[in-house]
Order: structure tokens, then sequence, then C-alpha cells
């Protein structure tokens, strides 16, 4: 029975995290910096509108950088819709801004 239990514990750890596992504890943070990081950067990517191509292009990466841990965030902190709908939006944006880079922007 024992050597059963362990082979469980096994099989559930290394299936990863399922549906109502808990979330991590630094969740309620990571969200509320989720939203101050990206009112930053909407701000940023509005005032660098008219910049020459080289800081667009810097702030374009930066923005996919962003995107890429946002993303994360939601993914581990939410569940449901709600996280289907952010980490959709997320994707969503990352496929645009990854397009700007490729088109637009050397390297």
């Amino acid at each position: 029975m024992k050597h059963v239990s362990l082979m469980l514990l096994g099989l559930l750890l290394a299936a990863g995290p399922a549906a109502g596992q808990a979330r991590p504890v630094t969740c309620s943070r990571d969200l509320l910096q989720n939203e101050a990081g990206m009112n930053r950067q909407l701000r940023l990517l509005r005032d660098g509108g008219t910049a020459d191509q080289p800081t667009q292009c810097r702030l374009w990466r930066e923005h996919v950088g962003f995107l890429q841990q946002a993303r994360s965030v939601f993914a581990s902190c939410q569940s449901g819709a709600e996280r289907e709908r952010n980490v959709a939006q997320m994707d969503a944006e990352l496929a645009e801004f990854r397009g700007l880079v490729a088109n637009r922007c050397r390297r």
C-alpha cells in the first residue's frame, strides 16, 4: 500500500498544476503589478508613437517581453473564463507586436 501511495504521489507531482490547485502566494501582488505594468506600457507606446524607428522598435521589443511575463501571471494566477480571456488577449497582442518587430525592425 505504501508503494502505491508513493507511486500516486509521484504521478501527481509529475502531472503539474491541476484544476483547483492552490495558486502561487504572490498572485495578488503579481496581478496588481500586471495592471500597473500595462498602464506604464500603454503610456510608453503612446508617447513613443512619433519617435524614430529604432526607438519604436526598442519599445515594441520591451512590450513583447512585458506581454510574455503578463501572460505567465494570468496563466498561473487566474482560472476559468477570466484566465482564458486574458491569456487569449496576451497571445493576440504578442502576435501583433512580434509581427511589428519582424516587419519593421532589423535584428
